[in-house]
């Protein structure tokens, strides 16, 4: 019976190892508060249980722009091996920020880029994403503006006079950046698109910004193209509360999207195996204390060791 038992816990002490060894870490970036004090990070195992690291302190503090902010960080690993993140610098500029690191811990000089600097008008700069284009080579960053006079449909029934279209410019080396163009407009205030493939297909998920009549959920939109032709947006995905700030983990064929639940200060979570039918799995969440909008992306156990290592 010892013997049995005894081999019991090496057959799982070696399937454990083994899981770790090929499966990937998932991380969150995100911000807390008012973005003020920066980059925050959290790891989990399986997609739901979310731990914060260093502490739930900053791993990078903002220094570019006028407010000196870091809302709503992105983070992709790209092709160069190298983690590239992109935030909103301020409620109101025409520019993001952009920093980069080897190992999430250690980051390059703060980039400001003036990406509506050809339109002098432009209100700001929200929740900017980053797709890396593999076909292509090149990187594609994306977010909301709001250009007052440029789209009448939905002017008057947003926040603030607030009318937002998502905008996109692409670039290959983080120095040089084409002519910023237009991404998404389907005559309604739109905000915190986030973008992933599937097959031969574009799908983004993107938050109706409509407050009256209210919407403010969740909806998908696809396309053969990755710099436009989305289709109309989806019925909401999202249920009878505000919900921003989608991002999107596959996982085990399912696609689960975590969103902030803003004016319930809390995270939800939904979760489909067709993009078509979803199942609210808010309730199996465990999420760091005051965690605003951010990103999921996938790192290895070696550079997770390394991170945890290094708090």
């Amino acid at each position: 019976m010892k013997n049995y038992f005894f081999l019991a816990i090496i057959v799982l002490y070696c399937s454990a190892g083994m899981a770790q060894t090929n499966d990937n870490v998932y991380m969150f970036s995100y911000f807390k508060n008012n973005g003020q004090d920066g980059l925050h990070l959290a790891y989990s195992f399986d997609g739901f249980k979310w731990t914060a690291l260093k502490n739930d302190s900053s791993f990078l503090k903002p220094m570019v722009a006028k407010d000196k902010l870091m809302r709503d960080p992105c983070i992709v690993r790209g092709a160069d091996g190298a983690f590239h993140m992109v935030w909103t610098v301020s409620w109101n500029d025409g520019g993001i920020g952009y920093a980069h690191s080897t190992d999430l811990i250690h980051w390059s000089e703060q980039q400001f880029v003036p990406v509506m600097k050809d339109e002098p008008t432009a209100r700001n700069c929200w929740a900017p994403e980053i797709f890396y284009d593999s076909n292509r080579k090149e990187y594609m960053i994306y977010w909301a503006s709001t250009i007052p006079g440029r789209f009448s449909a939905g002017d008057t029934a947003g926040d603030d006079k607030y009318n937002h279209r998502m905008y996109y410019t692409t670039t290959k080396d983080f120095k040089t950046y084409s002519k910023t163009a237009l991404l998404y407009d389907k005559g309604f205030n739109v905000i915190d698109a986030t973008i992933q493939k599937n097959g031969q297909q574009y799908i983004m998920f993107l938050k109706d910004e409509t407050k009256k009549p209210p919407q403010k959920n969740i909806r998908i939109a696809t396309s053969k193209k990755l710099t436009g032709g989305y289709s109309n947006p989806s019925a909401p995905i999202t249920g009878k509360y505000w919900a921003e700030g989608p991002t999107v983990l596959k996982i085990n064929n399912k696609w689960i999207v975590y969103f902030d639940k803003y004016t319930n200060h809390e995270y939800g979570a939904i979760e489909s195996m067709d993009l078509k039918n979803w199942i609210d799995v808010s309730g199996r969440l465990e999420m760091p204390n005051g965690i605003r909008h951010g990103t999921v992306f996938t790192i290895s156990h070696t550079a997770f060791e390394k991170i945890s290592a290094g708090q």
